[in-house]
């Protein structure tokens, strides 16, 4: 199903063609100068010619009941929806789902997936550990006769009790054997991570502070639970990240009528929640714990070698609709962390720790995301990234702005970055950092809303979003200078940037789509979302169109390509998931001999005028029996040979 589109291509072209044309007069001026050491500028443009070394034959565009994989490769559900997890869970049941079975069990709606090699420090490629997030319920597919299709009003107490058991995050133990991949059962590392569950520690600068205090935390210090976990990211230490995204659509309450309702508007906050958590659970109804809210919204880390590790929310990292952390080290090895806030006219952030790493003791390093320096992105258009410091007391970051502390800043991270400029994104979702370069691949999922009249600068196209109907996403290229030893700085305060895809058909004038020329048929992508390298430097990318598959004609999959050379930029599709699904969470054993990824809320994504029902569901992967609904899985990839994915 296709539809006209405004066109835009005039607009678009010119915008991205000025650009280019500016930084070959200017030559970036005086800050090129400092930055000489950044590399080949518009090199999206130049480097287009010549074959990619990604050789599997591509999965052809398309929409059906289940999931395809390129020729020569299985794909194998390793976890569904609801199998047992923990010693003692009980089978998955359909028709008769409960908060004590679902808390044992594997949760709901996976999203970032990291495999953890086993024991830590090795390259094991047979054994390890899954960490998998599960972002939110769809409640339409869980249990019959539930009418509507956005969110879960009207639920009975029992079925929210699922719904919070269901969310937050999960640690599988894995072996391969016989070049099959399984769950071990009732492994000393199984775990599950819950909303109504699990206690989390606060640390860093808003922990204790009066904003995150509650009548059930009087500290300030102590939280149950997580909300909406979608991407995340590993620490050069071994612990893992993960990301509270869409926190408003959990509370009640009438939020314009509290005092913190500047604050909520500016988060996205509705007068009508999407869920009933509210009614049942006081911590999500704003009129009796009007803080709650400001103790989500963050980055959780925690440790899966230790299945006793207590959570933590590091609020240095700020609070906002977190989506990826892509992970590095400065030079004098600082840690890194690369986030988005997935929303629309939303920021890229950056946070540097004090501390250095120490990566021969893990335990030195529990501490090292607590304190640091958090700060924002501006892409100039001369091709400069500028990284603009959020600190208390700097700046418009000040008590006569209503900041009273570096709590405030984090607290109010959107504001805070609202004031010193950043650059107003489109939808910044996932990124991750190149091994071999250091370069940042940040994916900007999509947005309509630009127009060139709009009384808000950050909402007119600009060079780094460049298309005012951006239906389809790009992905920029961020490249940190050389510091000491050569080594990138990913602690530099100015970086150079590049677009690196343009998404969507590129045969369409109105799209204005850039890739590699020599993108195949079914090779170009729409909506990217979360990316990942593998163990040769390829980027994959997973897309998350929502219901634009309409539109593109193909359901969300998994793309790859190279990131240099003669296939810059020339993606091709792998692996595409069945109706109303979406693409999620790849990663890689280090051996790059198997491809996890995630299959998120299969038959949820149809045309909206068709009613969603528990009873008549697009499809019934990936079990496909009568009764049984549809259940988001992980799926593991492999060659039919044993050979390296890509091949």
């Amino acid at each position: 199903m296709t539809k006209a589109w405004p066109d835009r291509e005039p607009e678009f072209a010119r915008i991205l063609e000025a650009r280019l044309s500016r930084r070959q007069a200017l030559g970036l001026g005086a800050v090129a100068t400092s930055l000489a050491a950044l590399g080949s500028i518009g090199r999206a443009v130049a480097e287009t010619r010549g074959p990619s070394t990604l050789t599997f034959q591509e999965v052809e565009h398309g929409a059906d009941a289940t999931d395809h994989v390129a020729r020569g490769y299985r794909a194998d559900v390793v976890i569904r929806w609801g199998d047992p997890l923990l010693p003692g869970a009980a089978p998955f049941d359909p028709a008769n789902l409960t908060a004590e079975s679902q808390a044992r069990q594997f949760g709901y709606n996976n999203d970032f997936a990291a495999f953890m090699p086993l024991p830590w420090g090795s390259k094991n490629s047979s054994h390890g550990l899954l960490c998998v997030n599960h972002e939110y319920t769809v409640p339409q597919l869980m249990w019959p006769g539930i009418k509507g299709r956005e969110g879960s009003e009207g639920l009975s107490q029992a079925q929210v009790g699922v719904e919070m058991a269901a969310h937050g995050h999960s640690v599988v133990e894995l072996r391969k054997t016989g070049g099959r991949w399984a769950v071990v059962p009732n492994s000393q590392y199984a775990r599950r991570i819950t909303t109504s569950g699990t206690e989390m520690r606060v640390a860093g600068p808003a922990a204790g502070d009066a904003r995150m205090r509650t009548t059930a935390d009087p500290s300030g210090t102590r939280i149950i639970g997580t909300t909406n976990n979608c991407s995340g990211g590993v620490t050069p230490w071994g612990t893992v990240l993960f990301a509270e995204e869409n926190f408003p659509f959990y509370f009640g309450g009438k939020p314009s009528s509290q005092a913190e309702a500047a604050a909520y508007k500016r988060y996205g906050f509705s007068e009508k929640s999407r869920y009933s958590w509210w009614e049942y659970d006081s911590r999500f109804d704003l009129s009796k714990e009007p803080n709650e809210p400001n103790r989500f919204g963050w980055m959780v880390e925690y440790d899966p070698y230790d299945p006793a590790s207590v959570p933590v929310k590091r609020t240095a990292l700020g609070r906002f609709r977190h989506e990826g952390a892509g992970t590095a080290l400065t030079p004098d090895g600082r840690a890194v962390i690369y986030m988005g806030d997935d929303q629309a006219f939303e920021y890229f952030y950056r946070f540097v720790s004090s501390k250095r790493v120490d990566l021969k003791d893990r335990a030195a390093n529990r501490d090292v995301l607590d304190d640091g320096t958090l700060s924002v992105a501006r892409f100039e258009e001369n091709g400069v990234v500028r990284w603009l410091p959020l600190v208390w007391g700097q700046g418009p970051l000040t008590p006569a702005n209503g900041f009273q502390s570096q709590a405030d800043v984090t607290i109010e991270a959107r504001r805070a970055a609202d004031l010193v400029g950043a650059t107003g994104m489109d939808r910044p979702e996932d990124a991750d950092v190149d091994p071999a370069t250091g370069r940042i691949y940040a994916v900007f999922t999509n947005n309509c809303q630009r127009t060139a009249d709009n009384a808000d600068p950050r909402k007119r196209p600009d060079p780094a979003n460049p298309r005012p109907v951006n239906r389809f996403g790009h992905i920029i290229e961020l490249t940190p200078p050389a510091g000491t030893g050569g080594a990138p700085d990913n602690g530099a305060e100015f970086y150079s940037w590049d677009i690196f895809l343009l998404a969507g058909d590129p045969r369409r004038a109105d799209v204005g789509a850039r890739y590699n020329p020599g993108v195949s048929e079914n090779g170009w992508l729409a909506c990217p979302d979360n990316v990942a390298f593998d163990p040769k430097g390829r980027l994959w990318i997973a897309t998350d169109q929502g219901d634009n598959w309409l539109r593109s004609g193909s359901m969300d999959g998994l793309y790859g390509c190279d990131v240099a050379g003669p296939g810059r930029a020339l993606t091709r599709f792998f692996y595409r998931v069945p109706a109303g699904a979406e693409m999620c969470g790849p990663c890689f054993t280090p051996d790059g001999r198997t491809l996890f990824v995630c299959v998120q809320h299969p038959s949820e994504d149809v045309d909206a005028s068709v009613p969603l029902l528990y009873e008549k569901p697009p499809t019934r992967w990936p079990d496909f029996k009568p009764g049984m609904p549809p259940r988001p899985a992980v799926v593991v990839i492999t060659k039919n040979d044993g050979g390296e994915i890509g091949s």
